[in-house]
């Protein structure tokens, strides 16, 4: 069993930055890899970003490359989303997903994810 606890979201700017946390409990995160996703009202929750079990692969959605860097600290239990250049169209509740068999472009999937935070709000004024 792997708890989820995303922080660090809130309101800001078009054209600013935010820096998302999400923190595992348990020993075993390195085991897992991590994905971030988001839920607009209304909308599907959709794929943002996601990382393997090293740190050393990274995938994105289209909407977000260039703009936002997802990262990992396996001593911390801990993966990041650095957000970057902000969008109004970036408001959305964004999760954060674990998923223990998920490799390469299945991370896109939210399907594969195992476990979920509660979510975290994000607002990009215009």
């Amino acid at each position: 069993q792997v708890q989820l606890v995303e922080s660090g979201g809130g309101l800001v700017q078009a054209g600013g930055s935010l820096r998302l946390s999400c923190a595992a409990s348990g020993r075993t995160f390195s085991s897992y890899a991590m994905g971030w996703f988001r839920q607009a009202p209304g909308k599907e929750r959709d794929f943002v970003a996601a990382i393997n079990r090293s740190g050393g692969s990274t995938y994105y959605a289209d909407s977000v490359k260039g703009r936002f860097t997802i990262s990992r600290d396996n001593t911390k239990n801990t993966v990041y989303l650095q957000m970057n250049a902000l969008k109004p169209e970036d408001t959305a509740v964004y999760c954060c997903a674990a998923s223990l068999t998920a490799y390469g472009g299945n991370l896109y999937y939210t399907a594969r994810y195992d476990y979920w935070g509660q979510g975290t709000q994000v607002t990009v004024s215009s």
